[in-house]
């Protein structure tokens, strides 16, 4: 008697701690953020992307529970007993019909929250009445993929190169790892490869988006305030994928327009020493 309490007291509080731990995890979104979930706050599609994923786990760690729980009462309650017989039992119709059919209608509301939510993953925002594209009047066309409504937003090409990004502006201003953009802007991303395969990650900013040669990829984000936001390649593309990191910088417009005539004249400026070089060295 004295074994089968202490095996009873011990499925207890593993039961309680598990529920504890789970509780705990649940009541702190903030631990969560990064660990467990998409790491967001950066750009409205990610703050959706993390909500699916929360959701997703809500009902993951409810399942759990149910099914460990019943598992341990059942471990607990039918355990040996000295002079019991364990009843042979074939099936349980009703049970196996409503597991099932309980299964499936977790799995069949899961599908229709996601289908709802997709839209505003993958769509991109409007501009805010602070952003670049409504202070400035300029739009940029956007194919393969819903314009921002209005149709203002500011698309930049992205290309992936071993073992660097690049990033060409509208005007085909470019740089190089670090992309400046505007906040409260949306920014249409056009995505390629230039060698082999690489992948655009900035995780506060969204999800993942393959640069493959020959297709573009596409994706968004818009940035509410200013700051840094730093990324990786998420592709393993040869010995200097670890260095293959990616930065965005979000400014002012004021400030992204003061960067762009600043990184146009380095650009020209550059350009003109290097032809001088050349015509220094050609052979007379």
């Amino acid at each position: 008697m004295g074994s089968q309490s202490n095996f009873s007291r011990c499925g207890a509080l593993a039961l309680a701690l598990t529920s504890a731990l789970v509780a705990g995890l649940l009541l702190s979104a903030n631990a969560l953020a990064g660990a467990v979930l998409p790491e967001s706050g950066g750009s409205p599609n990610a703050d959706k992307i993390s909500d699916l994923y929360e959701i997703v786990l809500y009902v993951g760690v409810v399942v759990f529970l149910v099914v460990a729980g019943a598992l341990i009462y059942t471990l607990v309650k039918f355990r040996a007993r000295n002079g019991a017989v364990a009843a042979q039992i074939r099936g349980n119709t009703r049970l196996e019909v409503g597991w099932t059919a309980g299964a499936a209608l977790i799995i069949v509301a899961l599908v229709v929250v996601t289908f709802i939510a997709l839209p505003s993953i993958e769509d991109p925002a409007a501009s805010g009445t602070g952003g670049l594209a409504k202070a400035n009047g300029n739009l940029y066309a956007v194919i393969n993929q819903p314009p921002p409504p209005g149709g203002q937003g500011l698309t930049i090409d992205v290309n992936g190169q071993q073992y660097i990004w690049r990033f060409t502006y509208p005007d085909r201003t470019f740089s190089y790892e670090t992309m400046v953009v505007p906040i409260d802007t949306t920014v249409i991303l056009k995505i390629r490869a230039q060698d082999v395969q690489h992948s655009w990650w900035i995780p506060k900013l969204g999800g993942k988006a393959d640069a493959v040669p020959g297709y573009t990829n596409e994706t968004w984000f818009k940035i509410s305030k200013t700051g840094v936001y730093e990324g990786q390649c998420a592709e393993l593309c040869g010995r200097g994928h670890a260095n293959m990191v990616a930065r965005v910088r979000a400014v002012t417009p004021e400030q992204y327009r003061s960067w762009l005539a600043s990184q146009k004249k380095e650009i020209a400026a550059s350009r003109r020493f290097a032809a001088s070089q050349r015509t220094a060295q050609t052979p007379k």
